[in-house]
């Protein structure tokens, strides 16, 4: 079994070495990321604003008269640093994720690793798929939410105008995204716990009444003070626990019929080094 392993054991300055090299090469993926971002952090922000167009025509108001604001001088200039290290974030990560398994993949065993591999690459897809429910939903029915709430002049009223700010738009839809991207890697997790025994399909099932309380109290803290948002993420985290509990049963199925071909095995090999009686 341990031939199976693909280093030999290392001692820990080795390993410490080996975790530099790979802190290094994250660090400089995601440096030359953020570089490259900020040299289109407008066209970045200017893509993050869509969202915000589509709930100002969702809400019936002139898109053409729809703008953010800064109130201080540097307000922009940082918002744009944020904006060029969330891209960042989002370009290097396939970079940073091949180097946290590099760096785990000696210690493991050949099934181990192809065990692996197909949730280090499910959960950049699901932070994706989170992101994108995020960007072409979410934030712009959060923002006509906020615009529904504006108020127009007239006799004996006062008029209200929504004027965003750059930095707080940014944080908010920055604030989504990662939170449902967070999310959206339950399936991920519970599988993995699965694989390792630490959580069982019933005992998922058993408490799903919790994981419905723990949703939406995780949507509250995670999420603007708002309904739309806090139910938007609350319900995708109660369909993604039931497809947990389902991924959870399929683990669960393959350890028991890889447990059966084991047992068959070793009793086929059982059968075939009995001797047979010895002739006179």
């Amino acid at each position: 079994m341990s031939g199976d392993i693909e280093d030999r054991p290392q001692p820990l300055i080795e390993h410490l070495m080996e975790l530099r090299t790979r802190l290094i090469w994250s660090l400089g993926a995601f440096f030359v990321a953020f570089i490259a971002c900020f040299a289109v952090a407008k066209h970045l922000f200017n893509l993050l604003v869509i969202p915000y167009k589509w709930a100002v025509l969702w809400a019936g108001l002139d898109v053409t008269k729809s703008s953010l604001i800064y109130t201080a001088p540097q307000e922009f200039f940082f918002t744009q640093i944020k904006v060029a290290m969330f891209g960042a974030m989002v370009i290097a990560f396939p970079v940073i994720a091949a180097q946290i398994y590099k760096f785990v993949a000696p210690g493991l065993y050949k099934n181990e690793r192809a065990a692996f591999l197909p949730f280090l690459i499910a959960s950049p897809l699901l932070f994706l798929l989170g992101g994108a429910l995020v960007y072409f939903f979410f934030t712009p029915m959060v923002m006509w939410f906020f615009l529904a709430m504006e108020q127009g002049g007239g006799e004996g009223q006062v008029a209200i105008q929504l004027l965003p700010k750059v930095s707080e738009y940014l944080s908010l839809i920055m604030s989504l995204v990662f939170a449902f991207g967070l999310v959206f890697q339950l399936p991920v997790i519970t599988t993995l716990l699965a694989r390792v025994g630490f959580v069982t399909s019933q005992g998922l099932a058993e408490k799903r009444k919790y994981a419905i309380v723990i949703a939406f109290v995780v949507a509250a803290v995670l999420t603007p003070p708002d309904p739309i948002s806090q139910i938007g993420l609350a319900l995708p985290a109660i369909l993604l626990y039931e497809i947990s509990i389902y991924t959870a049963r399929l683990v669960e199925r393959q350890r028991a019929a890889d447990a059966l071909k084991s047992e068959a095995a070793e009793s086929q090999e059982g059968s075939s080094g009995e001797v047979g009686p010895a002739k006179g």
